[in-house]
């Protein structure tokens, strides 16, 4: 190549050209850029079966973005260290730009691959992630990480406003000659035998300008009363933005800025926005967790938790609730619900968790590997802090006393059972007053509804008093002890 070159390396948290410091900074650097992103399985945990599917329809859209530009995004497999080091001798880099990663094995990658790289002349420019706040910005007066989410987020509310997000550039300046690319199908992201991916193909558009269309429906018609139903799963209520937050096709700053312009053009709709930005708050804590705490995802929090009797491993118990089939309706339909659209809503994700950890005393690493691999949105720092929190091992956990009983949260969260009749196909013709606890209906009821209990529909898995007891003596004996973690 005779130009000046450089590489613009994307990863799985930032594809796309709008508001992505990295990018901007190679279109302003005046020499040709070639874009780059690396399939990698070697560097950190690999994706689950749904995110792949979902990272697929990303890097084409990324691609197609790029072809727009008259530019496009070369494909190769392997360690990224190795890759990159390798493609940017190849074409004479004198730079390499890439976005800041913050979970360990990525960010000591990038480490290794700044020295790597600065012995042969080439610099390495990383750039601001995909979150408001740097996870070690914000601090406690004693300049330690929070571990408690409501003065950590105060405290991202008290910094300077996140600047307003940028454009994508015009243009990217084209090399002579273009290096070799691996075909995106060379991946095998999607699945084929079987592919089971029919429904996240209905439910979603995965897409940047899938991404922004559900942005800004959500901004006009459900973020005013986000604050009254978003814990009502019969409703479509949420944003849903989480799979595009996740893999960076909208960023971070775009969502927060269109909530607050949402607010200014609409007063009324501020109390929906401010929930619904502290729950991007949530995301940002998660991140501060793992940035802090780089092994969350293998180890409790609180060390007290270390020796927990949790049970573990492939069972039929764990089937039973993977497949939602434990007997409890509001439960059996979150993780249908799951498995069919690759996403749960987020009350119900709660109540399952809780049914998992606490009900059925089941180690929280089984469901944090279930939904590792069936959530389209899954995230390292949430999903580990999410499943901590549930099991009450983490930050900000859940007192050890608070059970979700999975009956009176149907019937407060989904009084109708319209959510229940939704993803429990065998249950449509229950009664609202029954569909929450089809084994207490009397017989005629049953009959009508044409459920029989342990054939068309299973019987519960547990008794829940039982079980209740047997999670509150568990629990009763890690409870003294605080762990790692100060307030």
């Amino acid at each position: 190549m005779h130009n000046m070159a450089s590489l613009l390396l994307f990863d799985p948290q930032n594809l796309r050209l709008d508001d992505l410091p990295a990018v901007r900074a190679a279109a302003d650097s005046g020499v040709s850029v070639v874009p780059l992103f690396v399939m990698d399985d070697d560097t950190a945990r690999p994706l689950g079966g749904a995110a792949r599917w979902w990272l697929h329809h990303a890097l084409a859209d990324l691609a197609a973005q790029l072809t727009a530009l008259g530019s496009r995004l070369i494909l190769r497999r392997g360690a990224t260290q190795d890759v990159v080091h390798a493609l940017a001798r190849d074409i004479g880099a004198e730079s390499v730009f890439l976005t800041r990663a913050y979970d360990a094995p990525w960010a000591d990658m990038q480490s290794a691959l700044h020295s790597a790289l600065g012995e042969d002349g080439i610099k390495v420019k990383r750039y601001a992630g995909p979150y408001l706040f740097e996870p070690e910005a914000i601090k406690t007066q004693e300049g330690k990480p929070y571990t408690v989410f409501s003065p950590f987020w105060k405290n991202c509310l008290s910094q300077p406003e996140p600047p307003r997000p940028g454009d994508a550039p015009d243009a990217l300046r084209v090399p002579d000659s273009w290096p070799e690319s691996n075909d995106l199908d060379d991946f095998e992201l999607l699945p084929t035998t079987p592919d089971w991916a029919g429904g996240l193909r209905d439910s979603w558009t995965p897409t940047r300008a899938g991404g922004l269309a559900r942005m800004q429906d959500f901004l006009d018609e459900a973020a005013a009363k986000y604050k009254d139903r978003r814990d009502r799963p019969d409703m479509d209520g949420t944003s849903r933005l989480s799979p595009y937050l996740r893999f960076g096709q909208i960023g971070i700053r775009e969502v927060f800025w269109a909530g607050e312009d949402a607010i200014a053009l609409d007063g009324g709709a501020e109390k929906g926005v401010r929930k619904f930005l502290a729950e991007l708050g949530w995301r940002e804590f998660s991140a501060h967790l793992l940035y802090h705490f780089p092994d969350m995802r293998t180890a409790p929090l609180r060390e007290n938790f270390e020796n927990f009797p949790w049970e573990k491993g492939p069972s039929p118990e764990l089937e039973a609730w993977q497949k939602g089939r434990t007997g409890f309706p509001f439960v059996d339909a979150g993780l249908r619900q799951l498995w069919h659209t690759g996403w749960m809503h987020n009350r119900v994700r709660m109540v399952v968790a809780s049914f998992l950890v606490k009900e059925m005393l089941w180690h929280w690493h089984d469901g944090e590997a279930w939904f590792w691999d069936t959530l389209v949105d899954a995230d390292a720092a949430t999903n580990a802090a999410s499943w901590q929190w549930a099991a009450g091992c983490g930050a900000d956990a859940a007192p050890y006393f608070r059970i979700f009983n999975p009956m009176t949260q149907g019937e407060k969260f989904d009084p109708k059972g319209d959510y229940v009749r939704q993803w429990v196909l065998e249950l449509k013709d229950m009664p609202a007053k029954h569909i929450h606890t089809p084994w207490e209906a009397p017989e005629d009821v049953l009959k009508e509804a044409g459920v029989t209990l342990g054939d068309t529909y299973p019987k519960p898995i547990l008794d829940r008093r039982d079980a209740r007891e047997r999670a509150l003596a568990a629990f009763e004996t890690v409870k003294a002890k605080p762990g790692r973690l100060t307030k």
